[in-house]
């Protein structure tokens, strides 16, 4: 499933917008945008620029740069997990295998939408043990 950053950048910005209990006329005035224009781009359906998108996250009182860190958190949470041998373009070795994941911060922050799954490699390895040469085994 491929999500389009305007998607990504409008439900952020309708979750900030929300979460604050503003409207979006409220939002818009502030932002000096119109109101039909800042629920096309919280609706995905429109690009917007970057003087747009600082003037829409100043009037929410959120950094540009918070926006743009979890929205390529979630974009990044949407990806296939793939193991680091494929992400290297190399084959991976015949005993390797995905058994689990552990969950790890891909951005610091408050969301759980902050977190993702980074693949293990479990390699099975089998050993014997022998006594060493010339040593006398009692029966």
């Amino acid at each position: 499933m491929t999500v389009l950053l305007r998607e990504a950048i409008g439900d952020r910005l309708r979750h900030a917008r929300t979460t604050q209990r503003r409207t979006l006329r409220e939002v818009s005035r502030t932002a000096r945008v119109s109101l039909g224009y800042l629920s096309e781009v919280e609706r995905g359906r429109k690009e917007a620029s970057s003087e747009l998108l600082a003037a829409i996250c100043e009037a929410l009182d959120l950094p540009l740069s918070e926006l743009l860190n979890r929205v390529a958190s979630d974009m990044g949470a949407l990806e296939p997990v793939t193991s680091p041998a494929a992400l290297t373009k190399r084959p991976e070795p015949a005993k390797a295998s995905l058994e689990a994941g552990t969950l790890v911060p891909a951005v610091v922050g408050n969301d759980l939408s902050d977190l993702r799954l980074q693949p293990v490699l479990s390699h099975r390895l089998s050993t014997s043990i022998s006594p060493p040469r010339g040593a006398v085994v009692a029966a």
